[in-house]
């Protein structure tokens, strides 16, 4: 027989002027403690100007900490104008936050997030300082270019062969000058093989001979 699920209602409260935030694309949807105001549950746009106005109706109940579940990038903006406002703002796990018992259907996400993180039972997700953000996010987006310039090469690397030209076994890179003087010509119009094995850079290996000979393909194709 299964056990009963425990009753969060039960749990002492640990943050009373605790909010949360459910994060969407578009809109947001805060709940604070229902003896701070007539209206505790508010929505706001995600537009800039309706993110500081939600900060400042926040700020004036005297929240001093908030939560919200990391929901693709939306929660960033929210993150940072609530921080600014020298709020503590925690980033929960939604995983987590399901996990917990005793929820009720007729509860909506932001009330439920707010009742957690007042009994304190989220855990924060680890948040760098704004430097190591900063220096993440860069090395995620190089990650991200260098992953889009080896499917690039393989695209030029496939219309090569589809033309049956061997550019890739007489060069050792494709994206060195060689091969990129002669890719750039080859899309530029320039079909004589001749001309095309002439744009050999002096430090190749291979010789214009060589080239030349794997120049040769069907350029109609």
């Amino acid at each position: 027989m299964p056990k009963p699920r425990a009753k969060l209602s039960g749990l002492p409260v640990i943050n009373d002027r605790a909010a949360a935030i459910d994060i969407g694309s578009r809109f947001h949807v805060v709940a604070v403690p229902p003896e701070l105001c007539d209206q505790p549950v508010q929505t706001f746009q995600a537009f800039t100007g309706d993110l500081e106005h939600m900060a400042d109706w926040i700020v004036s109940l005297g929240i001093k900490t908030v939560a919200m579940e990391s929901t693709g990038v939306y929660w960033i903006p929210a993150y940072e104008i609530l921080q600014d406002r020298g709020l503590e703002v925690i980033v929960a796990n939604a995983r987590e936050s399901r996990a917990v018992p005793g929820r009720k259907s007729d509860v909506n996400d932001a009330q439920w997030l707010q009742r957690l993180h007042a009994c304190g039972l989220l855990r924060p997700s680890f948040r760098p300082s704004g430097d190591i953000a900063a220096l993440r996010a860069n090395l995620r987006l190089r990650e991200r270019h260098l992953d889009y310039a080896a499917a690039h090469i393989q695209h030029m690397q496939k219309a090569l062969t589809f033309m049956n030209l061997q550019l890739h076994h007489v060069v050792s890179d494709i994206t060195g000058a060689t091969g990129m003087r002669i890719i750039r010509a080859i899309v530029g119009g320039e079909r004589d093989s001749g001309v095309l094995a002439a744009m050999r850079d002096r430090n190749c290996r291979s010789s214009v001979e060589t080239i030349r000979a794997a120049l040769v393909g069907n350029y109609c194709a």
